[in-house]
């Protein structure tokens, strides 16, 4: 996997992936951004969301379970001062559809956190606290 990151001007960058998409990224402009991109932090904590989401995903469909939706909302802490690098990153899955098992969603979230969420164990290992939940959603209360 390759990827480029070309600087324009000012404080703003475009980020190109080897499989051809681009993503615009800027500071704000208290650092000499125009504020006209995404942070590149906020890029890393899109990926981890983005990386999990998509095993979670994959793995309730190959559980033949009837998942409509599911969303990833991500809090996260920093530490003080330079490098400011995340401490803490809580991840809540709101998972839809009808007729979804309480257990198989628990077991789809456990193994993308233990096992194949690539970005969640890169980040685990380098000392980042990481923890998870999940609701289902939109179903009636049995």
């Amino acid at each position: 996997m390759k990827a480029r990151i070309k600087w324009l001007d000012h404080m703003t960058f475009v980020g190109e992936s080897s499989s051809g998409h681009s993503v615009v990224m800027d500071g704000p402009p208290d650092a000499g951004g125009r504020n006209l991109g995404i942070r590149p932090m906020e890029m890393l904590l899109l990926g981890l969301g983005g990386c999990t989401a998509f095993d979670v995903v994959m793995i309730l469909k190959k559980s033949r379970q009837p998942v409509e939706d599911c969303i990833v909302d991500i809090d996260a802490e920093r530490a003080e001062g330079i490098p400011s690098v995340f401490t803490k990153i809580h991840l809540h899955y709101r998972v839809m559809g009808a007729g979804l098992s309480e257990k198989q969603v628990a077991k789809a979230v456990k193994l993308s956190a233990e096992k194949y969420c690539s970005a969640s164990k890169m980040l685990e290992d380098g000392g980042v606290e990481i923890t998870h939940d999940f609701v289902i959603e939109g179903q009636d209360s049995e």
